[in-house]
């Protein structure tokens, strides 16, 4: 057995919600330099962006990373940490967390639930999510967007002023900017994300390919990022672009989508697929293995409280 062994006792609701914010955070702390080259990638191209850029130009994800540490510094890879962390904290706990409560709800307290069902519970807590932590992805997104560039002004300087600005001079609507192509790319990646963990998980032990361990995990794991990045790759980069858009540069988030097909063409929804791949693969072995661990640790802490009191 690699790992921790499973619990005798399954995980309680809590423990999830707990393991999956967790497993989320460490998963951000490793892969968010790729999650800032897809996001300059796929602004690549707006206005605001070639304007601020100047001769800067992004080709390619190790490029991208490259071309940041050498004109911005390395610190830049992580703009909008903080923000991103909280984000996943309120996001992951939700959307990850609650995905067997809500399976077993829909399923009526079934162990055994169809991918129809698996589908919506996924849907379900994706929404859920989003509904929750949006300011914190609207302020992740554009501080990796902005440029730590001598000469340049920023937007932000900090992530509580972030928050404070986008609200005093957009409203509380700015706040929640992009909500509905977020939600939508959001039931998408957590439907495809979970059901596709969990459809290669089953398959892996039901045939008896693997143990319920490590390496099992980590297959499952990234099997699942590959599809949800190919599922997911248009709606990304229209909520991307449509977050970090100034007032009134797009009416709604289809308006942003149409504008990208009419002068960009077609390819353009799949910019920055490369480091969405890496990112979503590498996310997902994190999240996923921290996650299988967490909740096992935690399930053995509860325990032996339990045993001693």
């Amino acid at each position: 057995m690699v790992g921790l062994k499973p619990s005798d006792v399954p995980p309680t609701p809590s423990v999830k919600f707990l393991s999956a914010g967790t497993a989320a955070c460490i998963a951000d702390l490793f892969t968010f330099p790729l999650d800032t080259a897809k996001v300059r990638l796929q602004i690549q191209g707006e206005k605001a962006a070639v304007e601020a850029a100047k001769n800067i130009r992004y080709s390619g994800v190790f490029g991208t990373i490259a071309t940041m540490v050498k004109t911005e510094g390395p610190r830049s890879l992580y703009n909008g940490l903080v923000a991103g962390l909280q984000r996943q904290m309120a996001f992951a706990s939700i959307r990850i967390g609650l995905y067997d409560s809500v399976k077993q709800f829909y399923s009526n307290g079934k162990e055994s639930a169809g991918v129809g069902i698996k589908i919506l519970a996924g849907c379900t807590t994706g929404a859920m999510a989003v509904s929750v932590a949006q300011p914190t992805d609207v302020v992740k997104v554009r501080f990796q967007a902005q440029l730590t560039l001598k000469g340049v002004e920023r937007r932000y300087k900090g992530t509580m002023q972030a928050y404070k600005a986008i609200f005093r001079q957009e409203g509380i609507q700015g706040l929640w900017k992009g909500t509905l192509p977020n939600i939508t790319r959001n039931a998408i990646v957590n439907a495809a994300e979970l059901v596709t963990y969990d459809i290669i998980k089953e398959t892996i032990l039901k045939y008896k390919l693997l143990t319920d361990n490590l390496p099992c995990h980590f297959l499952s794991a990234f099997g699942a990022g590959f599809c949800t990045t190919v599922v997911a790759s248009p709606v990304d980069v229209v909520k991307t672009r449509y977050m970090n858009s100034p007032l009134g540069q797009y009416k709604s988030a289809i308006n942003c989508a149409w504008t990208m097909f009419t002068k960009e063409g077609p390819t353009a929804f799949y910019k920055g697929f490369v480091p969405s791949f890496l990112r979503m693969g590498s996310w997902n072995v994190v999240m996923f293995v921290s996650f299988e661990q967490l909740k096992r640790a935690m399930m053995m802490s509860k325990q032996s409280l339990e045993g001693t009191a």
